[in-house]
């Protein structure tokens, strides 16, 4: 368990390094037994220690002297909802959350949606954080998906590793400033489904490996 402390960590300040996130915002989960590990409420990533991240269980209890994100309910749901995910990065990115204010998916205008899972990055209608409506829009935007929006919020990117959730979310954040310029440049040419499903189909060894040791 130390280790994956230690990654949550390690995540929460890249996340701060990449520009996802800043302050406080932000939060992470990864499965961990039967239940799962969640960044504390309130603690800013370069403040945070392996030992304050909350252990929870899916009942959506824990013995923590901190307390768990506000947010823990969309991490466990989904969690639950999705066993192919082992991790989730919930984040307030300058471009993704300028989309989500304007309540507007994002269409398939570059092949690399296809991280996301399908041709659209849907943004889940708007109810107010840490609530189970939240949850429930937000499990309902990500069918089929590994990321979505929240109206009026940020966005949320799942995977099968901490370290692929959080490349998502890098990349869906630099679809959604692209598409940004585009739509200043001209019209964006939006690419078919079924170009998409084929390039879904090839990405499911794509994004961030591990080196094998020498």
């Amino acid at each position: 368990m130390v280790e994956v402390r230690e990654s949550i960590v390690c995540a929460m300040r890249e996340m701060i390094a990449c520009g996802l996130s800043q302050g406080t915002a932000g939060n992470i989960s990864v499965r961990h037994g039967d239940g799962f590990l969640v960044t504390p409420s309130g603690i800013a990533a370069d403040a945070l220690r392996p030992e304050d991240i909350v252990p929870m269980t899916m009942a959506g209890t824990h013995d923590h002297a901190l307390a768990p994100s506000s947010e823990w309910r969309f991490h466990r749901d989904i969690l639950a909802a999705r066993p192919e995910f082992e991790a989730i990065v919930h984040a307030h990115p300058t471009y993704c959350t300028a989309f989500a204010i304007c309540g507007r998916s994002i269409p398939a205008v570059h092949y690399m949606i296809a991280a996301a899972g399908g041709p659209t990055i849907r943004c889940a209608p708007y109810a107010p954080y840490g609530t189970q409506a939240l949850s429930d829009h937000a499990v309902a935007a990500m069918e089929a998906r590994n990321g979505c929006l929240l109206a009026n919020h940020g966005m949320i990117a799942a995977g099968p590793t901490l370290a692929k959730a959080l490349w998502l979310a890098v990349e869906m954040e630099a679809l959604c400033r692209q598409y940004a310029v585009a739509l200043q440049v001209g019209a964006p040419v939006v690419l078919p489904d079924e170009e998409i499903a084929r390039t879904v189909d090839r990405f499911r060894s794509y994004g961030p490996r591990h080196r094998d040791p020498a």
